[in-house]
């Protein structure tokens, strides 16, 4: 007889110091019961990346995109208010908005043209008009909450119908005031989004987010290039309530192997809860948000930025862009390597090295605790 749900959760031991620690089990990363779990309360009840905030600067721009499986526009009102709805008609459940990204007056449902307007009030039902009891005031599109941090619109499912002010003093809650203070630093207005990319990996969430948290471990082994500019031995690993930074000295000389425009005193590597990462050079930020797709199968979204992104600085962006590409290649062979051995009979968890891993202890006791709210 299968091991139920709770069974699995509870192989994990959240409260092991991490000299005593083991990664999760590998059934959280085969079994779809795991995965559904996580999109009820890892995702739904988490803020999440929705937009970037360059995305939405002008009344009718619009954003779609997917959060714990459910379809979602974000929109920038006829009032210059942004706002975040369910992407679903209240006629028959199609989504309203079909580009992943663009500009509108109303918004309009491809399949029987009910129309909304920007703030999701529903103004047009052609042919309506001897349906009984049928209160249009009732039948807008369902809000959902979102806040804005720096350079990007984030969404959370679990509240609605709240003002963005209050929206934004709980996603600084969720972010704590420990992160908000580091990022404030780090100026972030003077970077430009560049270009995006996205790949997609054959294996679970889970193993991307821990293979970015590993405080370097396979840098040296897995990214030649990226280890020629990092002082490996200097690698600092410095764990918030739910954030990570990792951090190194970057170097210069002979040894250096990949594009001179990844440079600076400092390499910063921040994850934020549960799946968006931000690697900051000097004037350069890569941004990689998480997506699971299937129980074996993630999409990560690369952005890049970069001080300058003038026609005269193109080639040298996307000079950096390809560092980035050569780094997420590495990356995605060894993360479908961990995937299928994971499937295997011969492994079930493994120790954490206290050297290099508080940040992978930290993201498995955070998820341990959202998974069992919901079981």
């Amino acid at each position: 007889m299968s091991a139920s749900v709770k069974d699995l959760l509870d192989a994990y031991n959240p409260t092991a110091p991490l000299a005593e620690a083991s990664t999760i089990p590998s059934s959280w990363y085969t079994d779809k019961r795991i995965f559904d779990l996580e999109q009820q309360t890892v995702f739904a009840n988490s803020w999440q990346v929705a937009a970037r905030l360059d995305q939405l600067t002008n009344p009718g721009n619009y954003v779609t995109t997917e959060i714990a499986d459910e379809p979602v526009v974000i929109v920038r009102g006829s009032d210059d208010t942004l706002r975040g709805f369910f992407n679903v008609c209240r006629h028959h459940a199609a989504a309203v908005m079909t580009e992943r990204e663009g500009h509108a007056n109303q918004m309009r449902c491809p399949y029987h043209g009910w129309t909304y307007s920007l703030e999701g009030e529903l103004k047009g039902t052609p042919e309506f008009s001897e349906v009984c009891g049928f209160d249009r005031a009732e039948n807008g599109l369902l809000p959902i909450q979102i806040g804005v941090w720096e350079k990007w619109v984030l969404a959370s499912l679990s509240g609605q119908d709240r003002s963005l002010n209050d929206s934004n003093v709980e996603l600084v809650s969720f972010l704590g005031n420990d992160c908000i203070e580091q990022f404030q630093k780090l100026e972030l207005a003077n970077l430009h989004w560049f270009e995006r990319r996205s790949y997609v990996l054959n294996c679970n969430w889970k193993v991307f987010v821990d293979n970015y948290l590993d405080g370097g471990y396979h840098v040296p082994h897995l990214h030649k290039g990226l280890d020629s500019v990092l002082d490996y031995s200097q690698y600092t690993i410095e764990n918030g309530e739910r954030f990570c930074l990792q951090s190194s000295p970057m170097v210069t000389g002979d040894r250096v192997e990949v594009n001179t425009s990844r440079k600076g005193e400092r390499a910063l590597y921040y994850w934020l809860y549960p799946n968006f990462m931000m690697n900051f050079y000097e004037g350069v930020l890569d941004t990689n948000l998480v997506r699971p797709i299937t129980i074996e199968r993630t999409e990560v979204v690369f952005d890049f930025y970069f001080t300058d992104v003038s026609e005269n600085a193109r080639e040298r962006n996307l000079a950096s862009v390809n560092v980035g590409d050569r780094i997420q290649q590495e990356d995605l062979d060894i993360c479908e390597s961990v995937q299928r051995g994971l499937n295997s009979r011969a492994y079930d968890a493994g120790r954490l090295s206290v050297r290099r891993e508080a940040g992978e202890h930290l993201f498995h006791r955070l998820l341990h605790a959202d998974l069992t709210t919901g079981c």
